[in-house]
């Protein structure tokens, strides 16, 4: 089985910003890239961490309101030191969380779920940053069509992992959603066949009507 990898999945073109680069100059690359976070990189190219959007508002949110209409917000030290930043390295959220181009989508997911991030730096072995992954470029594997999931559980879950022939079980997928019917050799069977299928990428929901003919987990009769 071949998972794709975040290698296969970032974007390698990345626009990024140096720790002195202004508060305008970076406001005007995310405007005229259209993306909404660039990483921060030393002179030798590794990420230092990550301007956003949300970085950059937190200025304008410690105005004063032009109408007179609301409150100058009272911000911890740290947002208040940071609504006055005028520089990359003063506004940007770090140290950055980085990904390597080898790591699943599995593991890259994982990551971004456990520090809440919405994109990773990717960097080489020397940790210069070579492309940056987000949640959309990991989600692009559920676009996969049902024809090649079917075919990667047949090929390569039935026949390559499993040793067992592709026309074994019935295979059916739609919108990512797997089925598969059939009889197996052995009930232990069932249980890693269901969990391989969760594995491929692209897999939404496994559905299992196996069954099977000999029952090789149950435990044997006490003096046998």
């Amino acid at each position: 089985m071949r998972h794709r990898i975040v290698g296969e999945l970032m974007t390698r073109a990345v626009v990024h910003v140096r720790p002195d680069t202004g508060f305008k100059e970076i406001a005007r690359l995310l405007a005229e890239h259209d993306v909404t976070a660039v990483p921060v990189l030393d002179l030798d190219d590794r990420p230092l961490g990550i301007v956003s959007e949300a970085d950059l508002l937190v200025n304008e949110a410690a105005q004063e309101d032009p109408a007179g209409l609301l409150l100058t917000p009272s911000l911890p030290p740290r947002e208040a030191a940071r609504s006055r930043a005028v520089t990359a390295e003063a506004l940007m959220t770090g140290p950055a969380v980085c990904a390597r181009p080898e790591w699943t989508v599995v593991e890259a997911a994982r990551l971004m779920e456990r520090e809440h991030l919405k994109r990773l730096p990717v960097v080489d072995e020397a940790g210069r940053l070579i492309g940056i992954v987000s949640r959309s470029d990991l989600l692009r594997v559920f676009l996969r069509q049902d024809r090649a999931i079917r075919e990667e559980i047949r090929h390569d879950v039935l026949d390559g992992a499993l040793g067992l022939s592709p026309d074994s079980v019935d295979v059916r997928v739609h919108e990512g959603r797997v089925t598969l019917d059939g009889t197996v050799e052995r009930r232990s069977l069932v249980p890693v066949l269901e969990r391989l299928c969760r594995s491929v990428d692209g897999v939404v929901e496994v559905t299992s009507r196996l069954d099977h003919r000999t029952d090789d987990t149950a435990a044997p009769h006490p003096g046998h």
